[in-house]
């Protein structure tokens, strides 16, 4: 690095803040061009008679330099040369100021040489040596203005060397905006490495001096050679799979990867660099978005009232903001939980002004404030979300687990059936197949209830029931657990280095709920195509890498072990089930097994009225009497004796 006098670096670092702080407005640029070509034209004027006007000259002098200025606005206005950011000045910005300035001189010309022939008028009769002075003077003004400016803001703001290297996916129109916008703000320090392009044709060529790699440039020794630290995504017509997979590799080499917004998020039809999204854990395991059947869940939903229980958690109010694009008659949001609930009142009623909600806070084990709230409400369709989930806490509390996710369960479908409603859709877990926790099996009791009522006759009320394992950044999940550790500085803590599970975003979950409900007709499972599980210790060390943070070396893992209740891998069938494709490809219809409804609601209808005499181990061996196939990893849970559940 030179060594530049005191002077020197006062000067710039007060260059450079002020180029920070501004950029000059576009009016000002134009009002500037504007003025350098009435001052040409009056410099043009005294070269051409050599600094002595004649006296017949001396009162058009003004008129014909007001009329070239006019001129020349007009074609500055027309092709706006004027719109480019001076300090970034490329050749398109060059060749504009060539095309103005070239028309302007061509349509004076055509302008003189009428008034001439025509007589019409003298102050029109420019010389055409005044002219093509003119020409001359105002092209090298405007050009050598813009060169000089784009110089200096150089050397304001510091050589490439000082500067953060970045790589930009995508070498077509949008890389090429992505550029300009990367380069105009200085206050965030980048200088354009390269392009890298699929398209062969591109590569090994170059884009405003710039060179456009192939993506197998994304190697160790590239990026560590050109000192690159981000690489931003400029382009939209790539696969999520495509898209998923070049995250992954730049994630893993240590680069912040930056996406572009849509072109419709863009600011007043401008991109700037705050609208760069640092990509996420859902670009990172991202899927291919799912299509749904929009005419038949939109001829479902038309004109009903739908009541969501569990309106408060992640899913229900998902759900809810899903209902939101058809023409539901009423939305009836149902939660114990007041606060979670007023916080969704207020967003519902600010996004969604068009769409009546009725919020009620309520229980779902309280018989009576469930019957009255469909008694006066009288719902066409339920949704139902409302569940205790959390495996940990449900393992000390196993009759809280039965109470609500078994009792409410149980409780609202009686209302759907007494009440006639349409459908009845149950929000199920992954975690209820070959159950190994308390939660894990009292959802695989409340699917045994919708299977019974399901079987039951007398009634017309579709029963459904939606399959699925984790949603990504759901209360309580282990995502939002992990941003939470990193953001402290760690450790990330991981009960085992070999736990995998499936995981979707809360979106994808609730589209399929709804796809799922108007597919069926009564007594299906639909189980949801949650693609690969992921390797718990993967996803932490990929969170810790999009933070900017090296794994075990910022932030520590730490792996404590298997909780109670929990197993390595879950299941979305059991060892009995098989499935059956549908219409959609993500969604499969279980072929469940056969069960006795009436003496299965007799043994939950036994457990629920004794509930609060057992103990939690009797709970348990009432649970497993129901549940074959559930084999608690609880050590204090192994070795109950049976209670024999009637």
């Amino acid at each position: 690095m030179p060594v530049y006098p005191k002077w020197i670096l006062t000067l710039r670092r007060k260059a450079l803040n002020f180029f920070n702080r501004h950029s000059a407005p576009r009016w000002v640029v134009f009002a500037a061009d504007i003025l350098v070509v009435f001052a040409a034209f009056i410099i043009a004027y005294f070269l051409r008679f050599n600094f002595s006007l004649p006296d017949d000259r001396e009162h058009v002098l003004i008129y014909q330099a007001g009329i070239a200025t006019a001129v020349y606005a007009g074609y500055c206005l027309l092709f706006r040369s004027y719109s480019g950011l001076i300090r970034h000045t490329t050749l398109t910005d060059v060749t504009l100021v060539f095309v103005v300035t070239t028309c302007s001189a061509i349509s004076l010309v055509g302008l003189s040489a009428l008034a001439s022939f025509s007589g019409w008028s003298p102050v029109l009769a420019i010389p055409l040596s005044i002219l093509l002075i003119h020409y001359v003077a105002v092209s090298l003004f405007l050009f050598a203005g813009r060169i000089a400016i784009k110089i200096i803001f150089r050397f304001a703001t510091g050589t490439s060397q000082n500067k953060k290297q970045v790589l930009i996916f995508g070498a077509g129109e949008l890389g090429f905006v992505v550029k300009r916008v990367v380069l105009s703000d200085s206050r965030y320090g980048f200088h354009v490495t390269g392009f890298i392009d699929d398209d062969k044709q591109k590569q090994g060529k170059k884009i405003n001096g710039i060179n456009v790699f192939s993506p197998s440039v994304l190697t160790a020794d590239f990026i560590s050679k050109h000192k690159i630290e981000s690489l931003i995504i400029a382009i939209k017509a790539l696969s999520v799979d495509k898209k998923s997979s070049i995250i992954r590799t730049a994630v893993n080499m240590g680069l912040e990867v930056l996406d572009t917004p849509e072109v419709d998020k863009w600011l007043a039809g401008q991109l700037r660099m705050p609208q760069f999204r640092r990509v996420d854990l859902e670009d990172l395991l991202g899927r291919e978005p799912i299509k749904l059947n929009i005419n038949t869940i939109k001829q479902g939903l038309s004109g009903k009232t739908i009541m969501i229980t569990g309106a408060a958690g992640s899913i229900g109010s998902e759900i809810a903001r899903q209902l939101t694009s058809f023409q539901c008659e009423k939305v009836i949001l149902v939660d114990q939980a007041e606060t979670p609930l007023f916080y969704l009142q207020n967003e519902l009623r600010e996004k969604f002004l068009d769409v009546r909600f009725r919020i009620i806070p309520a229980d779902v084990t309280n018989t009576e404030r469930i019957r009255q709230i469909f008694e006066e409400y009288k719902p066409h369709i339920v949704f139902h979300a409302a569940a205790y989930k959390h495996v940990s806490l449900m393992e000390e509390n196993p009759h809280e687990a039965v109470r609500v996710n078994v009792g409410g369960t149980r409780i609202v479908s009686e209302m759907a059936i007494k009440y006639g409603i349409e459908k009845f859709v149950m929000i199920s877990t992954d975690k209820s197949v070959n159950p190994s926790s308390v939660m894990g099996a009292s959802k695989r009791l409340c699917e045994k209830i919708v299977q019974s009522r399901a079987r039951q006759k007398g009634h017309s009320t579709q029963f459904i029931i939606t399959r699925f394992g984790n949603v990504m950044g759901s209360n309580g999940s282990v995502i939002p657990i992990f941003a939470k550790q990193i953001e402290n500085g760690g450790p990330v803590t991981v009960t085992h280095p070999e736990v995998y599970r499936y995981f979707m975003t809360i979106p994808e979950a609730c589209q399929l709920v709804l796809e799922a409900g108007f597919m069926g007709h009564g007594g299906e499972i639909f189980v949801f195509d949650m693609g690969q599980q992921v390797k718990i210790a993967d996803l932490a060390k990929a969170m810790i890498k999009l933070s900017g943070f090296i794994p075990d070396k910022d932030i520590q893992i730490v792996y404590t072990g298997l909780r109670p209740g929990e197993k390595l891998y879950e299941e979305l069938l059991t060892d009995g089930e098989l499935t059956i494709p549908t219409h959609h490809e993500k969604i499969k219809k279980a072929h469940v097994e056969e069960i006795d409804g009436k003496e299965v609601m007799e043994q939950i209808d036994w457990l629920l009225k004794n509930l609060y005499s057992l103990c939690a181990c009797e709970v348990v061996q009432a649970m497993k009497d129901l549940i074959p196939e559930y084999h608690t990893t609880n050590g204090k849970f192994k070795e109950v004796k049976s209670a024999h559940a009637k």
